[in-house]
């Protein structure tokens, strides 16, 4: 199998659905809702998708000043793809892609939470959510 890698969010929508679909990921994204889909593929500012021939079988979506800080939104691979080092080469990718004192942080999927400390991760206890339609305190 010879996988290649490519940058660049000039992806097609429904190819990147399909691969979300494909594993586990599609639970948790509102892939049912084209217009936000397209948004989160848009404004991605740092995507890196792995190839088998014409099948997309993975993809990192980050958002990121290159600088400081990249959020990991999305990491997915192809269920027929796993445990072939797609995921750790995709985040080696996007790591590539920074300035030399920017962090990755993600959250986890919970069927992921256990890989990302093999791979060198460490777990942050401070991460907050404000899920939208929830209103702030006064």
């Amino acid at each position: 199998m010879a996988i290649t890698y490519r940058r660049g969010n000039d992806v097609d929508l429904d190819q990147v659905i399909e691969l979300y679909r494909s594993c586990t990921l599609a639970t948790r994204r509102p892939l049912d809702d084209r217009t936000i889909a397209q948004q989160m593929l848009t404004h991605g500012n740092l995507v890196i998708t792995a190839w088998d021939g014409e099948l997309l079988v993975a993809i990192s979506r980050s958002l990121t000043d290159f600088g400081y800080v990249c959020y990991l939104a999305d990491l997915a691979v192809r269920d027929s793809h796993q445990r072939l080092g797609l995921g750790l080469d995709l985040i080696k990718r996007t790591r590539a892609e920074l300035g030399p004192r920017a962090m990755i942080v993600l959250i986890a999927a919970p069927q992921a939470v256990d890989y990302y400390p093999k791979i060198g991760f460490t777990r942050h206890d401070s991460a907050w959510i404000l899920k939208a339609g929830e209103p702030l305190a006064e």
